[in-house]
């Protein structure tokens, strides 16, 4: 039963992943001007600062899970 919910974890965390790095703008406005990623928050060093820190979160999230999930740690 946990493996299955570290699945659905990991498998959410690799699709947020993805998504906030399409977001990242590495000079331009980028993809993130299109959901208005702007407007969100007071300035854009402040909306690159918290995209950075989730994406860091979230990669270092998918990657233990990666190493749990095929390592085989929780089989019994």
């Amino acid at each position: 039963m946990a493996v299955e919910i570290l699945k659905i974890v990991w498998l959410v965390s690799a699709l947020g992943l993805t998504i906030l790095v399409l977001l990242h703008s590495p000079k331009g406005d980028g993809i993130g001007a299109i959901g208005g990623q702007a407007q969100l928050f007071t300035s854009t060093k402040s909306a690159e600062t918290t995209l950075n820190r989730i994406t860091w979160t979230l990669s270092v999230m998918f990657m233990g899970l990666t190493i749990i999930l095929s390592a085989n740690w929780l089989s019994q």
